[in-house]
């Protein structure tokens, strides 16, 4: 049963069935990073979708696994894959890496992703990849932990060089050619840097998104897993720099 039915479940239903198990593979966004060395479980985009679904479907249970790992990769993550996702037979898998990777080949990332990809849909596991947040831009100086400055230089020419958007439309090329649903939350951040500075919406300046950005995140996840049913985040002012 995929989850766009199962949020209907009875009491019937659950007893056949139990609750809605969701799976957030990832790096630290998923992990709940924010600030430098802060984590934040209630903010992060998981948590938002899992209260956006009981908001909209009290009677079900929404359980939310987090298997994101702070400073990992999609390649490093093959080996933990079935102990922390597959295990848990979950009914969605939320896919998000990235920003580690573009550190390495692009090779190394599509063929990790292939893997994942591959496991879930030989399962039958509704699966979605979402793509991440745009690193920064440019350095801001005074802002950034004195001990990531060399990082922050490093971030911002894997951004503007193009490198970061190369990684994304050919990970989002990969999902859709393997037929996993993509939530391309990166195009979005893209649409933004169009009218604001979206370094200022990373809450370290380099690749963690403010707590308000995670919104974004969960109301492009709502959209992709109830298509007929959610409402347009484009009407949102919630992502407007302040």
């Amino acid at each position: 049963m995929d989850i766009r039915n199962k949020v209907l479940m009875d009491r019937e239903g659950l007893e056949k069935n139990g609750p809605i198990t969701i799976v957030a593979f990832g790096d630290s966004v998923t992990h709940g990073a924010v600030g430098d060395g802060e984590m934040d479980y209630e903010s992060v985009y998981w948590n938002r979708l899992r209260l956006m679904i009981n908001e909209a479907y009290p009677y079900v249970p929404v359980n939310v696994i987090n298997a994101g790992i702070g400073g990992i990769t999609a390649k490093l993550s093959l080996g933990r894959f079935d102990k922390q996702v597959l295990s848990h037979d979950p009914d969605l898998v939320i896919v998000c890496f990235g920003l580690n990777d573009v550190n390495g080949p692009l090779e190394d990332f599509l063929i990790a992703l292939e893997e994942i990809f591959r496991r879930c849909v030989t399962r039958n596991i509704e699966t979605v990849y979402m793509t991440p947040n745009m690193l920064n831009t440019y350095v801001r100086e005074g802002e950034v932990a004195e001990q990531h400055l060399k990082y922050a230089a490093k971030t911002a020419e894997l951004q503007s060089s193009g490198r970061m958007d190369t990684f994304m439309e050919k990970s989002a090329d990969l999902a859709r050619h393997m037929g996993v649903t993509v939530c391309d939350c990166y195009s979005r951040w893209k649409e933004l840097s169009l009218t604001q500075d979206t370094t200022l919406l990373l809450a370290n300046r380099i690749n963690h998104p403010i707590r308000e950005m995670h919104q974004l995140f969960a109301d492009e996840l709502y959209r992709v897993i109830f298509p007929d049913r959610s409402q347009a985040a484009d009407e949102s002012t919630m992502y407007e720099e302040k």
